[in-house]
């Protein structure tokens, strides 16, 4: 057969694992959120998928295997990529340290209804999701190594490769989709000074760790 649909079971198995463990994605998705709502939340993810598409497109069209072979090509984009997570975490922190230094007021221990989230936690979403994956080689070597494993018996590799990058988007769409309705549902229980500020610090940290990461690795 052109392409071998015996396969899906155990792809959707490792899709499934692979996307909720806790990650960029994850984490970005989660903060997003919780602090600026649900119209956030899905442009980020809108963002993510973007770039999620593009590396599919790579590995189906063997361009992903070119830049995977290519030692300075992915050297420049493991540094950027660690160098824009170092930058989201600076930033969170930096917004972390303004608002304890400069708080907003406070209605009890809940930040008062309406008063919006600050720039830097709100600002061009899209853009935060597509630039975190699009600079992460991590995502295209991810693909590079899961995509070819689920081959089966498949006569066309392209049609295969292809479909099961379909299978790998849909999956993740639907699982993070769920991940921002559930936070944007709880964002206004969540959105207290203790719990936005330890959410902060947590991703902060996580984004620091997976910049060296990059980098070491």
């Amino acid at each position: 057969m052109s392409w071998d649909a015996s396969v899906l079971p155990a792809f959707l198995l490792a899709t499934a694992v692979f996307v909720l463990t806790p990650g960029v994605d994850v984490f970005l998705l989660l903060r997003t959120s919780v602090l600026a709502g649900t119209r956030a939340g899905l442009a980020t993810l809108a963002g993510i998928h973007t770039a999620v598409t593009l590396h599919i497109v790579l590995v189906v069209s063997g361009v992903g295997l070119l830049v995977a072979r290519n030692d300075t090509a992915l050297t420049a984009l493991r540094w950027l990529g660690a160098g824009y997570l170092a930058y989201l975490a600076v930033s969170i922190l930096l917004g972390l340290v303004r608002r304890r230094t400069n708080p907003p007021g406070a209605e009890g221990d809940r930040t008062p209804e309406g008063t919006p989230p600050p720039a830097t936690q709100t600002s061009r979403p899209y853009l935060r999701g597509l630039l975190t994956n699009l600079t992460n080689p991590k995502m295209l070597l991810f693909t590079l190594a899961l995509l070819p494993q689920f081959m089966g018996s498949a006569q066309n590799s392209t049609l295969q490769l292809a479909v099961l990058g379909v299978v790998l988007l849909a999956v993740a769409v639907v699982l993070e989709l769920c991940i921002v309705l559930a936070a944007g549902l709880l964002s206004e229980r969540l959105r207290r000074p203790r719990v936005t500020a330890g959410l902060d610090a947590v991703c902060a940290g996580v984004f620091m760790v997976l910049s060296v990461g990059l980098v070491v690795g």
